[in-house]
């Protein structure tokens, strides 16, 4: 059986294990800028003439499907940086070939690096990737953006953050950013000439650095800030705007929204028991990414987003009356772990981060399609509504075809409402709540 050693390198010597496998491999995978990298290691002047530079990532993984082929026994090393698990290829590699093809043997993690050289602890710290690959017409979509930044400040007094050139610590320092905040620029680490500098934001902003770096940011106090303007604020309305950062200076974090609190346009909002019962079917994560699509107002997204401040909701919607609510209640509410993605599915998903759990309010039509679309990931877990049997069949089918296993669940709701001064109840439509479910 052909076997796949993803080992990180950078930081520290070869381990016995990761020497003896880099000795006995066939091929050695690795990019220029690891190449180099690798010329410092003992090992480099045996092994040198099985080491092949590629510097592109989908173009190795093809290499190394093609390799398997023609060679079914073959026994490749990929070169990686660091920790290949942490933001690294290592995950890529895992979900291309396998787990039981796919061994990895870490170095130090540039992250761990970076913050035993500022002599901080990182256990309290959030980590993020703005890595999204050297080419400008394949960047990755990411989780977070830069101008998600001053928003998770409000959350976290530490954020080291793993750069591009073009997410590089001069544009991060022009953001607006936390006055008592400090900025730690880590220049090639593990290189001879590795370089840490120090500084405002102000002073970092003027700065050119060297790649690969990271950067550390440190509140030395505890930010005040509120309601980041994510999007145009000219289209907020004024109730936002008088709300707007509520949430944010507070610690309650409530369950239990209602559809007063939630900006909507007639009447377009899922119901709050039915809100609540989808949501407690997603079985949620603590961290992980949603799908939420044809998410209307938004308010799907915002309650999970409130819950689930690790979880990274995109709310897909292609409707611009629908865009601007979730837009104002993102920001009422402080919901800086969302994101508005603007068309419809199936086609405005094809770029986004592999989804842990999907949300199905609406589909355009595209029912069969974006259930195809997302069979084809690792999600555990789909929730779809329906209001009609025909939308209900249709669901259930085309779940059960693509291997989940399918629970159905009808709500049906009824309100007090007075009349002639008593109370009497009044049945609001039922809805159809449909759980797909696949073991991953």
């Amino acid at each position: 059986m052909s076997k796949i050693y993803v080992i990180g390198i950078g930081y520290k010597p070869l381990d016995k294990r990761a020497r003896e496998i880099i000795l006995n491999s066939e091929i050695i995978l690795a990019s220029k800028r690891l190449s180099e990298v690798f010329r410092g290691y003992e090992e480099y002047e045996t092994v040198k003439d099985k080491v092949k530079i590629i510097n592109n990532v989908d173009e190795t993984i093809k290499f190394i499907h093609a390799s398997l082929v023609t060679r079914p026994s073959s026994f490749i090393t990929l070169l990686a940086s660091g920790d290949p698990v942490f933001f690294g290829i290592g995950r890529r590699a895992v979900r291309e070939f396998g787990k039981d093809a796919v061994d990895i043997i870490p170095d130090l993690s540039s992250i761990q690096i970076a913050f035993s050289r500022i002599k901080e602890s990182w256990d309290d710290a959030f980590l993020m990737s703005l890595h999204g690959g050297p080419d400008p017409e394949k960047r990755r979509r990411l989780p977070y953006k830069i101008t998600d930044i001053p928003a998770l400040l409000q959350q976290y007094n530490k954020i080291a953050i793993l750069t591009d050139k073009e997410n590089n610590p001069s544009e991060i320092a022009k953001i607006p950013l936390n006055s008592q905040l400090i900025m730690f620029v880590c220049e090639k680490l593990g290189y001879p000439d590795e370089k840490i500098t120090k500084a405002s934001p102000e002073e970092i902003a003027r700065m050119a650095f060297e790649a690969p770096n990271v950067v550390i940011l440190k509140n030395e106090k505890p930010s005040s800030m509120s309601c980041p303007l994510v999007g145009d604020p000219t289209e907020l309305s004024e109730s936002v705007k008088k709300d707007c950062g509520q949430a944010a200076m507070t610690d309650e974090v409530r369950f239990g929204l209602t559809e007063d609190d939630i900006m909507h346009s007639r009447g377009l909002i899922t119901k709050d028991e039915v809100r609540a019962v989808t949501i407690h079917k997603l079985r949620l994560p603590q961290r992980g990414v949603l799908w939420d699509i044809g998410a209307g107002s938004g308010s799907v997204s915002v309650e999970t987003a409130r819950l689930y401040p690790e979880i990274k909701v995109f709310a897909v919607e292609k409707d611009k009356e629908q865009i601007k609510n979730i837009r104002e209640n993102r920001i009422k509410f402080d919901a800086v772990n969302i994101e508005i993605i603007i068309g419809g599915a199936p086609d405005a998903l094809l770029n986004l981060p592999r989804p842990d759990r999907v949300f199905i309010g609406g589909s355009g039509g595209k029912l069969k399609e974006i259930i195809d679309l997302i069979a084809k990931m690792q999600t555990a877990i789909i929730v779809i509504n329906a209001a009609t049997i025909e939308t209900l069949n249709e669901a259930v089918q085309n779940l059960e075809n693509n291997g989940f296993e399918v629970e159905v669940s009808e709500l049906s709701v009824s309100r007090s409402k007075s009349i002639a001064g008593k109370k009497h109840m009044s049945a609001l439509n039922p809805v159809f709540i449909i759980i797909g479910e696949k073991q991953i």
